[in-house]
C-alpha cells in the first residue's frame, strides 16, 4: 500500500468511527422532534415525517414536574465551581512538585499517579458517609468538594510545568519576580493549553456524572440535569420519548458550547501533553 492508498485507508476509518460517534446524536434530535406516535413506530427513521417544537415546549416549560432550568443551573454551577477547585488545586500541586524545592516531591509524585489506579467505586462508601457525618448530603458542598482535586490533572499539568524552559524562569528572577509572581505571569500562561485541555475534562466529567448526585440529593431543587433525566425516564417521560430526547439534547447544549469555545486550545495541549 502506497503512501496516498494508506492515506486514503485512514480518512476512510476516521469517517466510519465518526458516523458510530455521530449516528447516536443524530438520532437523538431526529426523536426530539417526532410526535410520541411517530417515535414508537417500528423501524427506522432518520428524518420526521412531521417535525414539531412541542417536545422542547413541554420539557421547558414542565414547571414543579419538570423543573429543567433548575436542574441545567445546579449542573452548570457545580460544574464551574468543582472545576475552578479543580484548577487551582492542580495548578498549584503540580508547579510545586515540577519546579520547587518541595520534600519527599518525588514521592508525592509517585502517590499522585498511584492514586490514579484506585477505583472511584472504592473511595464512594467512605465519601458518602463523611457527608453524611457533616450532615453535608443534598446540599451543593456534597456535589462539588468532591470534585477539589484531580491526580490526573496533576500529571497533566506536571509535564507541562517540568518542560517549561528554565532560562525564562532565570529571566523572570533576574527581572524581581519572585516565586509566585513566576507561576502567576510566566508559567500559567505558558500552560494555557493544557489547562484548557484540564477545564474541558473536568467540567464535562462533572456536568455528565450520574451516580454521585443520584445518591447524595434528594430534593428536586438539588437534582443535576443528569439525574433529572434519569428520574423523567422513568415517571412522567416514559411514555414520551420524544421528550425525554428533546430534555437531553437541552442537556447537551453547555458541553458543546463549551467544547467549541477551548477547541482550538483543547487539541493544542491534547497534542503537547501525548494523550491519544
Amino acid at each position: 500500500m502506497g503512501n496516498k492508498g494508506f492515506k486514503i485507508f485512514i480518512v476512510t476509518l476516521a469517517i466510519v468511527i465518526a458516523i458510530f460517534f455521530i449516528a447516536p446524536l443524530f438520532w437523538m434530535l431526529a426523536t426530539s422532534f417526532k410526535t410520541d406516535q411517530e417515535a414508537f413506530t417500528s423501524g427506522i427513521k432518520w428524518i420526521p415525517e412531521i417535525f414539531t417544537l412541542e417536545n422542547y415546549t413541554y420539557s421547558l416549560s414542565g414547571g414543579s414536574d419538570t423543573p429543567v432550568f433548575t436542574w441545567m443551573s445546579n449542573s452548570l454551577f457545580v460544574g464551574i465551581m468543582g472545576t475552578s477547585l479543580v484548577l487551582i488545586v492542580d495548578t498549584l500541586a503540580a508547579y510545586g512538585l515540577a519546579r520547587l524545592d518541595v520534600p519527599f516531591k518525588k514521592l508525592l509524585f509517585a502517590m499522585f499517579i498511584g492514586s490514579l489506579t484506585i477505583p472511584w467505586v472504592i473511595t464512594f462508601l467512605p465519601l458518602y458517609m463523611g457527608f453524611n457525618q457533616f450532615g453535608l448530603l443534598d446540599s451543593y458542598a456534597v456535589l462539588i468538594l468532591p470534585y477539589s482535586a484531580n491526580a490526573f490533572g496533576v500529571f497533566l499539568l506536571y509535564q507541562s510545568f517540568k518542560a517549561f524552559p528554565k532560562e525564562l524562569e532565570e529571566a523572570a528572577h533576574l527581572d524581581g519576580a519572585n516565586k509566585w509572581q513566576v507561576f502567576i505571569k510566566v508559567a500559567l500562561p505558558s500552560a494555557r493549553p493544557v489547562i484548557w485541555t484540564l477545564a474541558i475534562f473536568t467540567f464535562m466529567s462533572i456536568y455528565n456524572d450520574f451516580l454521585w448526585p443520584l445518591l447524595t440529593t434528594s430534593s428536586p431543587e438539588m437534582r443535576t440535569i443528569t439525574t433529572g433525566i434519569a428520574i423523567m425516564q422513568q415517571g412522567s417521560f416514559v411514555s414520551s420519548p420524544g421528550r425525554l430526547m428533546a430534555l437531553t439534547a437541552i442537556a447537551t447544549i453547555p458541553v458543546i458550547l463549551i467544547f467549541i469555545m477551548g477547541q482550538r486550545s483543547f487539541i493544542k495541549g491534547v497534542t503537547q501533553t501525548g494523550i491519544k
